[in-house]
């Protein structure tokens, strides 16, 4: 009997570790499509280096924020690497966080990035997950191990502008894909806010950006983004919390924040995390 409990003891590790390189081998096929896609999907910025001049007429807090992350001459960035690290809630009503780390690829034109991440749930058991905006296409695909999808999310409407949400609020790690040049349009709120408006394709999105006393970003509001309740989309005030400020490709961005849903019961956060290495590339 102890024989045989040892072997199917053994069958099953040996499962396990096969299950494990099956899955890492698939994810890392499916990624580097997805981003051999996002690069096919990117052009040049121009012009290629900032000038004060192009803060002429904007908002009076969006000049102070261009004024204080950035110097005169920056180049204008053309793509990121971002790793992170932090904690995920897994819980749509309660408190359910897992450890998670994750790379991030940017192009700042045409708009687009992937978000290749793994959750811890159990020793040895891992959700990876991609989250991108690819050449105007939204896609959200979590699954276990890599090999069992929970949801496969993928489209040009409401999915996709919700993945762009998220680029928009995020380029506070790549300021100047916000600067006029680069498309973006401002529009005065009050003294230390203002809307911005970004298009991409068919998709036309505004949200509020607020600026503290340093004139740094400090909260992305968005009036609704798709969220997840029981297996359904809903439209939710969304927004993200910039906080930590080094200077990194001389400019100054926020190296940790946290993201929520601002629903009628309060403000719900499910993402925290922190920047641990951050790498661009310039246009020429």
């Amino acid at each position: 009997m102890a024989l045989l409990t040892g072997i199917v003891i053994g069958l099953v590790v040996v499962a396990g570790v096969v299950l494990v390189w099956l899955g890492n081998a698939r994810w890392a096929a499916a990624s580097e499509e997805l981003q051999a896609r996002l690069e096919a999907s990117r052009s040049s910025p121009q012009p290629a280096r900032y000038s004060s001049s192009e803060l002429e007429g904007l908002p009076a807090p969006v000049q102070r924020y261009f004024r204080s992350a950035l110097t005169q001459g920056q180049p204008i960035v053309a793509a990121a690497d971002v790793v992170h690290t932090g904690t995920f809630n897994l819980s749509e009503s309660g408190e359910q966080w897992r450890r998670f780390t994750s790379h991030q690829r940017v192009v700042t034109r045409r708009p687009g990035f992937l978000w290749d991440g793994r959750v811890a749930m159990l020793p040895g058991l891992a959700v990876r997950v991609h989250d991108a905006y690819i050449a105007g296409e939204g896609i959200l695909h979590p699954a276990i191990l890599g090999l069992f999808s929970l949801i496969d999310l993928r489209g040009t409407g409401d999915v996709a502008q919700g993945e762009l949400m998220r680029f928009f609020a995020e380029a506070a790690w790549y300021p100047t894909a916000l600067l006029p040049s680069q498309g973006v349009k401002w529009e005065p709120v009050d003294d230390s806010s203002a809307r911005a408006t970004l298009r991409d394709g068919t998709i036309a999105l505004t949200m509020t950006f607020t600026f503290d006393a340093e004139g740094m970003i400090k909260t992305v509001r968005a009036d609704a983004r798709g969220r997840m309740v029981s297996g359904k989309v809903v439209p939710t005030p969304w927004e993200g919390r910039w906080s930590n400020v080094q200077r990194h490709g001389g400019m100054r961005v926020p190296m940790t924040g946290e993201v929520a849903w601002l629903t009628r019961d309060g403000r719900k956060p499910y993402w925290r995390g922190s920047i641990v290495s951050l790498g661009y590339e310039f246009a020429r």
